[in-house]
Formats: C-alpha cells, structure tokens, sequence
C-alpha cells in the first residue's frame, strides 16, 4: 500500500528572520503551550533524514510539503515576492534530494494576484510543484474577492488544486469572539481549537455562494481537518444557502461534490471520516497528517482502526491524491 500525506509543513528559517515570533500563532503565555511550540518547531524546519525516518517509521511514502503560517503571503507584496520565491526554492531543493519522498505545494504572495499567478507558473512548471497551499484570508479578502481573478484564473489553467488551510483570525474578530479569555486559552480556541476551521468552513461556501466555481468550473480546492465542519452540516447549508443563490448554475452541494476535496489532515477520530464518507464520498477524501502539529503515529494508528472497503482504503491512502496531483 501507497501512503500519500498531503497537509503536512515547513517553516523556513529565512521566513522566521523576516517575520519573528510576532507571527507564531502557537506563541502563548502558557509554558505547556510553550513547550509544543519548540517541540514542533524543531520538526517543521527539517526538510531531511529526520523527516524521512520518521515517515518511515510509520509507512508514509510521500510528503506534499507546504510552508506554515506564518507564512510570506502575510506580508507586503515588496517582501513577499521574493521572499515566496526563495521558500518555493527551498522546497525544491528537499524535492530534488528526495524525488521520491517529498513533492511540493507552492507558497504565493496572494497580496499581489498577477505576481501571485507568475509564482505559481513558476513553481509548476519549473520546479515541478503541484499546486499551491494558501493560509486564510488575504489583508481582510477572501478568494471570491474578484482581486484574485488572476490567481484563480492561473490555477486553473494549469489544471493544478489549490489548498485552503486556516490562519489566525483577524484582529477584529478575535476581539469579538475570544476577548475575556486567559491568553493561551484564548488563542488556541481562535486557532486549532475551534475558530479557524470555522472560519475556513465559511471560506469555503463563500467560494461556493459567490459563483466562483461557475466562472471557473475546473478549478480543485482542498480543504484539510475532515472538510472544516461542512460535511457535518452540508445538508443544512444546502437547503439553508441555495435558495439565496438563485444566479448559480447548480446547488451549493453540487459545487461542494465537484469542485472541493478533503483531507483527514489532524483528525484521528473515525466517526468523522465515516459521516465523511456517507456525505462525500470515498473518491474526495485524501491521507493526511497535519505533520509535525500532528505526529505521524496518530495518522498512521488511525488509519489502522478503519474498517473499509479495500478500494475506498486505497482511494483515500493514495488513489486520489495521484490522480489530482499527478504524482
């Protein structure tokens, strides 16, 4: 059996000079949190033998690598350019060691949708990536926004998914929903504990009610920790949503069905994937880890408590990521 991860990070050490720790959302005034912090950060800069024994120890074949939040497309198109091109070029060079362990997601200055666009050609048909992981909202913007017309328009084009993973919330809102709170608590529930997949859920079905998958009906995205609650509500969001969607050529879980696929990325409970499976289907849902936040250990136990059919077990292990990443 092939062993496929798909949502599993990096972090560049250039990126930790230019950004520092005012960027790390895992960065508490809680010492346990503190202790995570540098345990994981250990793992996310090393891009070798490391990695790999520890993939090997637990039967991952192939890491797609993508870099964490925090992440250069936070920054100013000046810094983020250049500096997504040297990430980008960092991951590459791990690929090259390792063709047959590491593949890549690219990192793209989405503050800037044409540089963003030229960086993934770049990163696709130069380095040999495939596609792009992107980390949240842009400078307040989602990607319905007709600002990342040219991002979305390239992705496409290049036939390649793009990635949607959550980011800390903006300031307004952690205001709003996590103030009154002791800091470390606060700042895990608006992040992993529970706001960011909210959150991204919401990114997710604004794509959907926007109508950006009629004006661009080939584009994949992916969205990681077992679909970010919408698998659990997607009936109720269709009958809810679709009526106030009357411009839309399909449903809301039509586009859902068609254009969004799911990893298991941090979620190592099985009822999830089973309702998972029901709603989505076994042909949209992929392996992943959400290494090193996640270790592999969990990955690979939970995988080893389904019980599955042997066809829907290599679909969701590595049939379908092959097949959307060409890998």
């Amino acid at each position: 059996m092939r062993l496929i991860a798909l949502e599993e990070h990096y972090r560049s050490q250039r990126v930790d000079a230019e950004i520092g720790e005012a960027g790390n959302y895992f960065r508490t005034t809680n010492s346990a949190g503190e202790r995570m912090a540098q345990q994981r950060l250990s793992n996310l800069t090393e891009l070798g033998e490391r990695r790999i024994a520890d993939m090997d120890s637990n039967g991952i074949d192939l890491q797609v690598i993508s870099h964490t939040h925090p992440s250069p497309e936070i920054l100013e198109p000046s810094r983020a350019i250049p500096l997504c091109g040297r990430v980008n070029d960092e991951i590459a060079e791990a690929v090259a060691r390792y063709p047959k362990r590491f593949a890549g997601f690219a990192t793209l200055p989405v503050a800037d949708p044409p540089g963003a666009a030229r960086e993934l050609e770049r990163a696709i048909k130069q380095l040999g990536f495939k596609g792009a992981l992107i980390n949240g909202v842009t400078q307040g913007r989602f990607l319905d926004d007709p600002f990342f017309t040219p991002l979305l328009e390239c992705a496409e084009a290049l036939d390649v998914p793009l990635y949607l993973h959550p980011a800390p919330p903006p300031e307004a809102v952690r205001e709003a929903y996590f103030s009154g709170l002791e800091p470390g608590l606060a700042r895990i529930l608006s992040i992993a504990g529970w706001g960011w997949h909210a959150e991204q859920g919401l990114h997710t079905i604004r794509l959907i009610a926007t109508g950006v998958f009629d004006r661009f009906p080939k584009l994949q995205i992916v969205i990681g920790h077992m679909g970010e609650m919408i698998p659990f509500f997607l009936e109720r969001i269709d009958s809810v949503v679709t009526p106030f969607t009357q411009n839309l050529g399909s449903s809301v879980a039509d586009y859902f069905h068609n254009n969004v696929h799911i990893t298991t990325s941090g979620i190592f409970s099985v009822p999830p994937l089973y309702l998972a499976l029901q709603v989505v289907g076994a042909d949209r849902i992929m392996f992943s880890v959400d290494y090193p936040y996640s270790p592999n250990e969990a990955g690979r136990a939970f995988l080893d408590k389904l019980s599955l059919s042997p066809i829907d077990f290599e679909k969701i292990t590595h049939v379908n990521a092959e097949n959307l990443l060409k890998v």
